[in-house]
């Protein structure tokens, strides 16, 4: 039922990128927000890249310099976030979304950066970087996508592939039912979020739902995860996720996958893993971390991308 084309990826070898050049790079979090959140577009004319991106593949890019080994920066992959025909239809222009990376250290209590994020998110519409790819041939939409409905969950720039499938889907008339639950820390990192609301209102078979992490409490004091959607807005996902045509995508922090498949079976939808013998002989609310990782597995209607 489900055909997955088969994409050719490395055109361009992470050992031999090309150089490509940063059109546009703009903050997409909403303002006051304690992240800092980059939508950015790069042209990459006149290479062989041109029109090979696929919403849901990656793009390399390789920051210049060295590691503490003394040895060159190997590629980091970025989810694209634009469709498959190109940012606004032009094949030259790839995006993704990039959050720049700052964080302490918490046994040396040193401020540290994430060396390609903030490498990225420094570039200027002009300034050039070596990339390479496609990556990628399991996370992406099906050849026979208009026959098939969706449910999309994503943490913080796991947004990214989501937009670019949003933009396949609706760009080619779909007529199929589409869930995206979206959970962010806070309200203001609610990416592409204007998008996304103007969209639910111009298309009755798209559903936005989110969950913020660190506002409110549930009524049990516990915090909302993008986990707990599927029970809060069980009277619109479990039709579509009980229909025998609907994909689910995972893309994220890791960890959010197991509350995820949780409340799936406590709704008994488990076509979408294949949990071992073990973890059935325990109830879906008593599932450990370590339960989830030995024993369910992602089934063929599920795509996982998480890090």
């Amino acid at each position: 039922m489900f055909r997955f084309p088969d994409l050719p990826i490395n055109v361009v070898k992470p050992k031999e990128p090309v150089e490509a050049k940063i059109v546009e790079s703009k903050i997409c979090t909403l303002e006051s927000s304690p992240n800092f959140i980059r939508h950015i577009v790069i042209d990459v004319s006149g290479t062989p890249l041109v029109g090979q991106f696929k919403a849901g593949q990656s793009i390399g890019v390789v920051a210049p310099g060295v590691d503490a080994d003394g040895k060159p920066h190997k590629v980091r992959l970025y989810s694209v976030s634009s469709p498959s025909g190109g940012e606004g239809g032009n094949p030259n222009l790839v995006t993704t979304t990039v959050k720049r990376v700052v964080d302490e250290n918490w046994e040396t209590q040193e401020l540290f950066t994430g060396v390609c994020s903030n490498y990225l998110c420094s570039k200027k519409a002009g300034d050039t970087l070596m990339i390479s790819g496609p990556s990628g041939k399991r996370f992406i939409l099906p050849e026979n996508k208009e026959e098939c409905n969706y449910v999309f969950f994503a943490t913080g720039t796991g947004i990214a592939p989501f937009r670019a499938f949003l933009l396949d889907l609706f760009n080619s008339g779909f007529k199929g039912q589409v869930a995206l639950c979206f959970g962010t820390p806070y309200r203001t990192d609610l990416l592409y979020h204007k998008w996304l609301t103007e969209l639910a209102e111009k298309h009755e078979n798209f559903h936005y739902f989110t969950a913020i992490s660190r506002e409110g409490r549930r009524a049990d004091g516990t915090k909302t995860y993008v986990q707990h959607l599927v029970l809060d807005h069980k009277d619109v996902l479990e039709p579509i996720l009980a229909a025998d045509n609907t994909l689910m995508y995972i893309c994220g922090l890791e960890g959010m996958e197991a509350g995820i498949y949780s409340n799936l079976a406590s709704m008994g939808l488990y076509d979408y893993m294949k949990p071992g013998k073990n973890i059935l002989d325990k109830p879906n609310t008593e599932w450990t971390w370590s339960d989830f990782k030995e024993n369910v597995k992602p089934s063929d209607r599920t795509m996982v991308e998480v890090y």
